[in-house]
């Protein structure tokens, strides 16, 4: 796998570019996003880095000499002015909903049988992924940047391994994710018209588990075994 992008937060200078995608009745559509005027755009993103049930991150595209000098595995500071020169082409995010199991108090062993399971089926963790510029879609990036967010909220970073592309944590500089998601707590909604990016989780190990025909859309769960 070539490694063509980076992971980072958002910053001010960044903003009005993800503002700009969102006027794109389009991306809402997919994305499942209500329209927002600048000034809510930066409020709600300001909101969305001190949420501690989010875990968000722009993509940007390794543009051609921008990173000269750094190998794979490589890790690059957020504050490293390379960094400003690179494309934003979308982002990724996954939604908390309850509390990860390894963030947990321990609990007596003796008033908690079968509690683990039990817990672990209450949690989910909700995947989002949107490339935005066009000009960067069917290029197997969104398979990329799945694979370094679940590889490094799950630190499982094997188990998003595809039949077309070599996923080896050894050419990534993971850091320790404190969240240690289950993987089979991983869950995204798509709408059911959306075959492509359908496919792009099923690559990942995920599996349509439900249709909600209300809203149009397929549930879909990691069912891979780790």
């Amino acid at each position: 796998m070539c490694i063509s992008l980076d992971l980072t937060v958002i910053g001010a200078i960044r903003r009005q570019t993800y503002h700009g995608w969102m006027l794109d009745e389009e991306l809402r559509t997919l994305t499942a996003s209500e329209p927002l005027s600048l000034e809510e755009e930066y409020e709600m993103q300001e909101k969305w880095l001190v949420d501690e049930d989010k875990l968000t991150f722009i993509v940007l595209s390794r543009a051609a000499g921008a990173l000269e000098g750094f190998t794979p595995g490589t890790k690059i500071s957020p504050g490293d002015e390379r960094l400003k020169h690179l494309p934003m082409i979308g982002d990724v995010n996954i939604f908390l909903n309850g509390a990860p199991p390894a963030l947990r108090p321990p609990q007596d062993t003796l008033t908690n049988v079968g509690g683990d399971q039990e817990d672990e089926d209450e949690f989910q963790a909700e995947v989002d992924i949107m490339i935005a510029d066009r000009s960067f879609r069917r290029k197997g990036l969104a398979t990329e940047v799945l694979q370094l967010m679940l590889g490094y909220a799950t630190g499982h970073p094997c188990a998003f391994s595809t039949p077309d592309s070599s996923f080896l944590s050894h050419q990534y500089a993971f850091e320790d994710s404190p969240l240690k998601i289950p993987p089979t707590s991983l869950i995204t909604r798509i709408l059911e018209t959306n075959s492509a990016s359908i496919r792009l989780f099923e690559k990942l190990g995920f599996e349509v588990t439900k249709r909600v025909h209300v809203f149009k859309e397929v549930e879909m769960r990691y069912r891979r075994a780790v």
